[in-house]
Parts: C-alpha cells; sequence; structure tokens
C-alpha cells in the first residue's frame, strides 16, 4: 500500500555501510521502502522496463558488482582516467557514486529476496564516466559530448546526479541538451542538496525541457538536507535512508536527490516500456501529471508537481500532450541566446555564457543540498586552498604594515635630526 504524507519543506552524501537488523527478508531489501509506497512494484506487474537503456553520466559504474552483472551493456570514458567502457570509477572525492546511482535505476538484486532492486531492474545501463576536477577538457564539454554519446548510443533516458550549481549553463550543452531532445530522449536531472551547500536548484536543473527532481525523507515531507528547491522541480521521490550498491559490492546508506533522480529515471523507463508509442514529451507528461500533490495545491518550489507515483505513471489513462509540461529548450535559446535552435558540433572548449534570464529558474530560497560531482569548488577545496591562501594573505598584509611603520618611523628620525 503506497504511503503518501502531506509535507512542509524541503543530490548526495554517504551515510554508513548498511547494518544488518533482524528481518523477515534480507536486510537490504527491508531498507528499500520506496519500492512498495511508491507504487513501483505495483507497476512491475506491467513491466520491469526491459528494453530500455538508461545512461548514467557520473563516475562510472562497476558493472561487476552482483546487482549489476549484466545490467550495464555499454559505455565510455570522457575523464581521461576511466575504463573504455565506463566501468572503472574515477573520482576523489566520491568515485562510488555513479556505481551507487545505477544500482537504484536498474539493479537486479542478488536474489528473489535480496540484495537491491533498482526502479527499472530489467533495464539497461549505458555506464559513462566523467571527471570532476577539470584537466584536458573541461568538466562542461565532459558532460556536454557525454550526452551526445548517449543518444548516439541508443539511450532512451539521460541520469544526470550532478549539478553545476549555478542557474546558468556553457553554450556547449545547449546544443548537446538539445540534440538529446529533439531526439526524444529524456533528461532527468537532481535538484540538488542544501547539506552538500546548494541553496536553489542549478543547472542542467534548471535547463527547460529537463525532468527535476526533488527529495523528501521516508514520511514523504521535504527533505531539508538532502534536497533543495526551485521552481523547475518537476516532482519529487524519496531521497533519505536510501541503500545502494557501491563498487566492490557492498551496501551503503545514503541521502540526497542523487539516489532520488535515478529512482525516477527508473520509473521513466518503466513508463518507455509500457508505451513504447510515446515521444519524451508524453513520457514526461504521464509523471508529472500521475504525481500525488502534495505541499501548497498545485506545483509548487518545494515538490513540483508532487510525490511520484509509478503504478499510475504506467497505467492510468493519461491525454496526450503537443508539448513538453517541463517547456521547450528550442524555444529558450531562441529568445535569450537570439540563436537558430539547431544542435551543432561541440567546441573543442566551451565558452561559459552570460547570464541571460532562466525560464523557471528558482530565486535565491532555501533548499536541501547538491549532488556529488559539484563542478564548483567543494567544502573541502575551499578548506585545503581557500583557508591557507587567506591566512597567506592576512601575513603578508601585517608584514607590509610592520614594514610601513619601519619605514615612517626611519623617515621621521632622519627628519629631526
Amino acid at each position: 500500500m503506497k504511503r503518501w504524507a502531506a509535507g512542509a519543506v524541503l543530490m548526495a552524501s554517504v551515510a554508513s555501510l548498511l547494518v544488518a537488523t533482524p528481518a523477515h527478508a534480507d536486510a537490504v531489501r527491508d531498507q528499500q521502502y520506496w519500492l512498495q509506497e511508491y507504487g513501483i512494484e505495483a507497476a512491475w506487474t506491467v513491466t520491469k522496463g526491459a528494453g530500455v537503456t538508461i545512461a548514467i553520466i557520473d563516475t562510472g559504474v562497476d558493472g561487476t558488482v552482483t546487482e549489476l552483472v549484466g545490467a550495464v551493456t555499454g559505455g565510455t570514458d570522457f575523464s581521461g582516467k576511466g575504463a573504455p567502457n565506463g566501468q572503472r570509477p574515477v573520482g576523489d572525492d566520491n568515485p562510488a557514486h555513479g556505481t551507487l546511482v545505477a544500482s537504484l535505476a536498474a539493479g537486479r538484486g542478488t536474489g528473489a529476496d535480496s540484495g537491491v532492486l533498482g526502479a527499472a531492474p530489467a533495464a539497461n545501463i549505458l555506464a559513462i564516466s566523467i571527471g570532476f576536477t577539470g584537466g584536458p577538457i573541461s568538466s562542461d564539454d565532459q558532460i556536454a559530448q557525454a550526452v551526445r554519446y548517449a543518444v548516439d548510443q541508443g539511450a532512451d533516458v539521460i541520469n544526470l546526479s550532478l549539478t553545476r550549481e549555478t542557474l546558468d549553463w556553457p553554450l556547449s550543452w545547449d546544443s548537446a541538451f538539445l540534440y538529446a531532445m529533439q531526439n526524444d530522449v529524456v533528461v532527468v536531472a537532481a535538484a540538488g542538496n542544501r547539506g552538500s551547500g546548494t541553496t536553489s536548484v542549478g543547472a542542467p536543473a534548471t535547463m527547460p525541457g529537463v525532468l527535476t527532481v526533488a527529495g523528501v525523507d521516508v514520511n514523504g515531507v521535504a527533505s531539508f538536507n538532502a534536497s533543495t528547491q526551485g521552481i523547475t522541480i518537476s516532482v519529487s521521490a524519496p531521497s533519505e535512508d536510501l541503500v545502494g550498491v557501491a563498487p566492490g559490492g557492498s551496501h551503503v546508506l545514503w541521502n540526497g536527490t542523487s539516489g532520488a533522480t535515478p529512482i525516477v529515471a527508473g520509473i521513466v523507463a518503466l513508463v518507455r516500456a509500457a508505451h513504447p508509442e510515446l515521444d519524451a514529451a508524453n513520457v514526461i507528461n504521464r509523471i508529472v501529471k500521475t504525481a500525488h500533490d502534495t505541499g501548497a495545491p498545485g506545483t509548487d518550489a518545494i515538490y513540483g508537481y508532487g510525490l511520484i507515483d509509478a503504478e499510475d505513471a504506467v497505467k492510468a489513462r493519461i491525454p496526450l500532450v503537443d508539448k513538453n509540461p517541463m517547456g521547450s529548450l528550442a524555444e529558450w535559446i531562441t529568445i535569450y541566446r537570439r540563436a537558430a535552435s539547431t544542435p551543432v558540433p561541440l567546441p573543442t572548449s566551451s565558452e561559459t555564457s552570460t547570464p541571460a534570464p532562466v525560464p523557471n529558474a528558482a530565486p535565491d530560497a532555501a533548499g536541501p543540498a547538491s549532488p556529488f560531482g559539484t563542478l564548483l569548488p567543494t567544502v573541502s577545496m575551499l578548506r585545503n586552498v581557500g583557508v591557507p591562501l587567506a591566512i597567506y594573505a592576512i601575513f603578508l598584509t601585517i608584514l607590509a604594515a610592520w614594514g610601513l611603520a619601519v619605514w615612517r618611523r626611519f623617515r621621521s628620525t632622519r627628519e629631526t635630526e
């Protein structure tokens, strides 16, 4: 039975290794409350997502863990540090991130009643590893190239559990994301986490046409730390007390919209499998129109259209639409870039856009946290680099002031002689 709770307020941090507790079945499986409460198990009576491909653009996916054996059917690396098939975790901050994300989208479990099951346990994973610390190719351009690659490899859904932490985005993303949308691919992005330093929704979650996911706690109430807010939010999904699979096969409890996003990407895969006749706009429309309105009546900056309902998204009768309810990137480019809304080849290096009005852009309102893989300086970077620089600056200022005082005294002494 699904549990829906009215809420108040509200990507991802690993909490701890999962500790087994007495249960009627497997401790890991028992932790996955969202499978029943959000209609996912009920939707499986129709489909489990077979034939649909979800591209995970992240830190790489370890396809050797039991839950993901057979799920990863392709991939590549754009970081320059990963494996050619995208299955070697990369990065210093959280290389496990991509594997955790993939497990929540399409994990197959370790048995009938054990291990992690993704929202679409029969879907395929396209593992695309990228780096978040720059290099020969900027993180922005890696993401743009990864999006295009995913489209060319036949992805039906693209999962982006990351944020740029800015309302705007680089010009290279215009063309790449437009390429995805004009090729009928659903792009799902995390709203971000306040607990990770994100105060409002950032790109790609601010881009028109993207299905943006906010997070709620186990009671369906907006998560204070494991989500953020903004008027581009589409739907809300569980973002707290999530259990996923890390490289090597360990099970981890974690929080954040990094986890809520692949749950929704998996539900998108279920809809695409159940309704292959629908284009991306109508797939997104089914997701948002079957969400349970929560918080303020109608759409809002905390829950979007409301809490996801996989069963209704798959089974309900929903009228067709002509346009993506989350907006049109093509129209935005035409109006705000004053450019043709036609995908063009990627440049060798991207130019960051000047801030332009972002339709549905979130105001500076409080929200939860940002996903792993932030493209801006992290707290540790600021601590390890910014603080020492500040200390040096203060020391030099004091030294300069002392030198000036000595010089003035010396000059004054000479003038009185």
